[in-house]
């Protein structure tokens, strides 16, 4: 039976975009994540470090170019790491410091790890909770933590069809490969 609680609700939009995101991200490989669907579009490189910086953008116009999946995993990873660290954690995190995994198996244990801290503490929200603005910090600041968790559960599904999009032109790029 279905609870009809906000947290009820939240819950199971955010079990929908959850599920959305694990299929795109089942079987993606490295080479996917890093293939770049055209010239320009918003990628991640490597540092003499070896570690992987996420580019960022100057504005969100349509010239920037389509992104890559290492990005797009890299954004998920960012904006959700920004939300917990800014609700339960020091709320000092930087974009900076928020690195791309490195290969598709760490994208999906890091959204793994994410997913799980996420859903631990929303399942132990109450509808008060979820009304009060108290932990309402990034990226909705003085809003009921509800339409944070909201966001979460849009931006989730947002980013998951782009995965799988960016997938889907994977799949027939005309690079002279046989597929």
């Amino acid at each position: 039976m279905h609870t009809t609680t906000t947290r009820g609700f939240l819950l199971r939009q955010f079990n929908m975009s959850w599920a959305l995101m694990q299929y795109h991200l089942e079987g993606l490989s490295t080479a996917e994540c890093l293939w770049r669907p055209a010239k320009a579009g918003l990628h991640v490189r490597q540092t003499n470090a070896g570690n992987w910086q996420a580019d960022w953008p100057e504005h969100e116009g349509y010239d920037l170019g389509p992104p890559s999946i290492a990005w797009l995993t890299w954004h998920v990873i960012f904006w959700w790491s920004m939300v917990l660290d800014a609700t339960w954690g020091s709320g000092s995190l930087t974009r900076e410091q928020v690195l791309w995994p490195g290969s598709a198996d760490a994208v999906r244990l890091k959204l793994k790890e994410l997913e799980l801290q996420w859903r631990t503490r929303l399942e132990s929200l109450t509808d008060a909770d979820l009304q009060s603005g108290e932990n309402s910090r990034w990226p909705l600041a003085d809003k009921p933590f509800g339409d944070v968790v909201a966001w979460v559960n849009i931006e989730l599904m947002k980013n998951a069809a782009e995965v799988g999009y960016v997938r889907f032109l994977h799949a027939v790029r005309d690079d002279g490969r046989q597929r």
